[in-house]
């Protein structure tokens, strides 16, 4: 790795015009699985591949800094990126063109250069969708909490409601994200299906689950979202951040007899459609959850 950037190629002698380069732009993303997913798969395929990862906070820089980042990528030759935390939704005004998906969700965390154009597409919806299909494939989805709504959190919301939640209660601290988010799926999605939520306490009891979409967790973000208290057993427990992979919100859950996913799964399966919007190769998604079991080992 030199300056952030990471390669995959047989011999220095290899012409860079033959290197599919991507990237990810965030805020505190050195330690992101994203770099060692993608190469790996690339090595698989026999792809010389580079992943470089720009992240605002090594930057110095803010959201603002945006625009020229992926200018500077664009210039380069990048086939795309990656976008995460906190960009997911601020990007979305510098692109040409959303993926049906990216539009209903609202935020996009991938992003093709493709003819002079940039494309914005969200494979976080769909990762999450199919991690908790894999993950929790008897839970119960009557009634669901949502704690985020973030450009995570838009995402996860729009695919509970492709995996048939009935009805659905976003939180988030500023009220106004959870009710662009309702507002966005509400339309001709959603119907009845999702609301903004008013009392969290309350909505915890009556639900069959909760899908945690906050920072809250992270390495950089330590501690609980709420008070321990308002757990109970009869929940399940989904959670969307994976460094690390085991939060406190997880650890206290399963001490309590919660059902618990974690978020690898959807950091996998998401990077998964990522590599075959970066590539045109189909990935092989179990190798790529193999592999990440792997780098989480002890």
């Amino acid at each position: 790795m030199i300056d952030g950037l990471f390669l995959l190629q047989d011999s220095p002698s290899i012409a860079a015009a033959n290197t599919i380069k991507a990237g990810l732009i965030g805020s505190g993303i050195q330690g992101s699985r994203s770099p060692a997913l993608h190469l790996h798969e690339a090595a698989a395929h026999g792809l010389q591949f580079s992943y470089e990862l720009i992240d605002l906070e090594t930057l110095n820089a803010g959201p603002d800094r945006l625009p020229r980042l992926l200018d500077d990528a664009e210039k380069k030759g990048f086939a795309g990126l990656n976008i995460t935390y906190p960009c997911k939704q601020i990007v979305i005004p510098y692109l040409h063109e959303l993926s049906a998906q990216a539009a209903h969700v609202g935020a996009v965390n991938t992003v093709l250069f493709k003819d002079g154009r940039r494309i914005g597409h969200n494979t976080d919806w769909s990762g999450f969708a199919e991690a908790f299909r894999r993950g929790l494939p008897r839970a119960k989805l009557d009634t669901v909490v949502q704690l985020g709504a973030g450009g995570a959190g838009a995402a996860t919301a729009y695919a509970a409601l492709m995996l048939g939640v009935r009805r659905l209660s976003v939180f988030d601290q500023q009220s106004e994200r959870a009710n662009q988010v309702v507002s966005r799926l509400s339309k001709g999605i959603a119907n009845e299906r999702i609301s903004a939520g008013t009392n969290l306490a309350e909505a915890l009891r009556n639900a069959d689950g909760l899908i945690h979409a906050t920072p809250t967790g992270m390495a950089g973000h330590p501690g609980l979202p709420f008070p321990p208290q308002l757990l109970t057993p009869k929940l399940w427990i989904c959670e969307v951040v994976y460094v690390p992979l085991e939060t406190e919100l997880l650890r206290v859950a399963r001490r309590i007899g919660c059902h618990t996913l974690n978020g690898g799964g959807m950091a996998v399966l998401q990077a998964a459609e990522a590599f075959r919007l970066f590539t045109g190769m189909m990935p092989d998604t179990e190798r790529m959850l193999d592999h990440f079991a792997s780098l989480n080992k002890g």
